[in-house]
C-alpha cells in the first residue's frame, strides 16, 4: 500500500494511525524481517561481554570497563557509518562493517578466554564497538522513504521502539541462557554469528534502502550538513545519554544482584521484565493519536523516568526489583520514541541516518558510562549500589532537558527551504 500524505492539521490530529495500516506499507517487510534478525545480536552483545569477562577475571569492574571500552568505541564511530550511509548507501557500509564485527567479537572472545591481560581486553574492544551494524537507525531511515511525511511516521517511531525492546527482552534471556548453561563464551560467539548472517541479508535489501543524492553525471551534488548541527539534535544526544545511564546501570547491577542472592539465572528474567515494561508502553504510544506537542511529551516521560529511577536502589527483593524495573521500563518508551519522532521536524532527510546514529551512539556511550561506574560501585560499596547510576544519569538529563527545551522546537510548519547545493528541489520542513 503507497504511503499517504496528510496535509491538514485537523486531519492529522483526528486520524488514528495504527500498526496495521503501516506493515501493509508497500515494500515494508522486505526490511522489517532481516532488519529484526540483524539488530537481535546488539541486545546480546554487552550482557555477553559482561558475563564472559566476569568470569575469566572474578571482577565485575574489569567486565565493566571492558563493555564500556566497546560501548564509547560503539558511540564514537556510529554517527561517522550513519554519515556514511547517507552518502554512499546502506549497503556499502554494512557488508564490510558486519565481516569486521564478527571477526572482531570472536577475537575478544578468544583473548579473555585465553586469561589475556586487561589491556589486551580494551584493544580487541574498540574494533567490535566501533564496527557494530547500525541497523536500527537504518531502518528508520528505510520508513522516512517509505511514509515520507506522513502521520505514520509516529506509528513507525513507535514500532521502530517496540522492536528495539523486543529484542531486549530475547536477547539478554539468550545471551544469559548461553553463558551460565553452555559456556560464559556461547553468548559472544553467538552474538557474532547472529550478527553475520542477519547483517548480510538486511544489506541484500537494495530496493529499500534511501536514495544517495546524485546529479546526473553519478557525482554526489548535495553539500551534506552534520546533523550535529542541530541543536535540538544536540539536547536530544543529552537526554539520550540519560536513557543509557538506565540500560547499562541496569545490566551490571541486575547481574550483580542476582549473584549476591544465588540466583544468577534470575538476571535474564529480570532484565527481560524490564525491556518488556519499555516494549508494552511502546505498543501503547504508538496506539495513541497525540495532541499534545511531543517537546511536551518528551518532558513529562523524562520527568517520569527520572523518578521511577531514583527508586531503583530501594529495592531489596527481586520481586520488588522486577516490580520497579518494569515501571522503569514503561517510563522509557514515551521518552525514546518521542525523542526519534522529533528527528522528523528538527533534521533533513538527507541526514537523518546520522541523526539516528547519533541517538543511538548517545545510548551506547551512556551504557558504557554507567557499566564502567555501576561496576565499580557493585565491587567496591554494597550490593545494589549500581542502580544509583541511573537515578544520576536521568536526573541530570533532565535537568538538561528542561534548560534547554526551546531548541527542540522545528522549523515552523509548512515553512519551505531550500537545502544543499546545485540545482533541488525545495524540501517542506514540517
Amino acid at each position: 500500500m503507497a504511503s499517504t500524505v496528510t496535509t491538514s492539521k485537523d486531519s492529522a490530529a483526528t486520524s488514528r494511525p495504527g500498526y496495521g495500516r503501516l506493515l501493509r506499507t508497500r515494500g515494508a517487510w522486505t526490511f522489517l524481517l532481516p532488519g529484526f534478525a540483524a539488530r537481535q545480536p546488539f541486545a546480546m552483545l554487552t550482557l555477553s561481554i559482561v558475563l564472559l569477562v566476569e568470569h575469566t577475571t572474578g571482577s565485575y569492574g574489569a567486565a565493566g570497563a571492558v563493555a564500556a571500552v566497546t560501548g564509547v568505541s560503539m558511540a564514537l564511530f556510529a554517527p561517522y557509518t550513519g554519515r556514511l550511509a547517507d552518502r554512499h548507501g546502506q549497503r556499502a557500509v554494512l557488508v564490510p562493517g558486519v565481516l569486521v564485527h564478527a571477526a572482531a567479537g570472536l577475537g575478544l572472545t578468544a583473548l579473555a578466554l585465553n586469561g589475556a591481560p586487561l589491556w589486551a581486553l580494551f584493544a580487541a574492544a574498540v574494533p567490535t564497538g566501533a564496527s557494530v551494524p547500525q541497523v536500527g537507525p537504518m531502518v528508520r531511515a528505510r520508513w522516512g522513504v517509505r511514509l515520507k511525511g506522513s502521520p505514520l511516521m509516529a506509528t513507525a517511531a513507535a514500532f521502530e521502539s517496540v522492536t528495539d525492546e523486543f529484542t531486549f527482552v530475547v536477547g539478554p534471556l539468550l545471551a544469559t541462557a548461553l553463558c551460565t548453561t553452555v559456556d560464559p563464551s556461547a553468548g559472544l560467539v553467538t552474538e557474532a554469528a547472529l550478527t553475520l548472517v542477519g547483517g548480510l541479508l538486511f544489506a541484500a535489501q537494495k530496493g529499500t534502502q534511501p536514495p544517495v543524492a546524485t546529479s546526473g553525471d553519478g557525482h554526489t551534488r548535495v553539500r551534506h550538513a552534520s546533523a550535529l548541527r542541530v541543536p535540538g539534535v544536540r539536547v536530544l544526544i543529552v537526554t539520550f545519554l540519560g536513557i543509557g545511564s538506565v540500560f547499562g546501570g541496569m545490566q551490571v547491577s541486575l547481574a550483580a544482584f542476582t549473584e549476591s542472592i544465588g540466583e544468577p539465572g534470575l538476571n535474564g528474567v529480570l532484565y527481560g521484565v524490564f525491556a518488556a515494561g519499555n516494549m508494552l508502553a511502546g505498543l501503547v504510544c504508538g496506539a495513541i493519536a497525540w495532541k499534545v506537542a511531543p517537546q511536551r511529551r518528551l518532558i513529562v516521560a523524562y520527568a517520569a523516568l527520572a523518578l521511577a529511577a531514583s527508586a531503583l536502589w530501594t529495592a531489596d527483593s527481586a520481586l520488588l526489583l522486577g516490580a520497579l524495573g518494569l515501571l522503569v521500563g514503561m517510563c522509557i518508551a514515551p521518552a525514546l520514541i518521542t525523542g526519534y519522532t522529533l528527528v522528523e521536524s528538527l533534521v533533513p532527510a538527507g541526514a537523518r541516518t546520522e541523526a539516528f546514529t547519533w541517538l543511538t551512539g548517545a545510548v551506547a556511550l551512556g551504557q558504557a558510562a554507567a557499566v564502567t561506574v555501576a561496576g565499580q560501585f557493585e565491587d567496591r560499596l554494597w550490593d545494589g549500589a549500581g542502580f544509583l547510576v541511573p537515578m544520576g544519569g536521568t536526573l541530570l538529563a533532565l535537568a538538561t532537558l528542561l534548560a534547554l527545551r526551546s531548541r527542540l522546537a522545528g522549523a515552523p510548519r509548512g515553512r519551505t527551504v531550500a537545502r544543499g547545493m546545485g540545482h533541488r528541489e525545495p524540501v517542506a520542513v514540517d
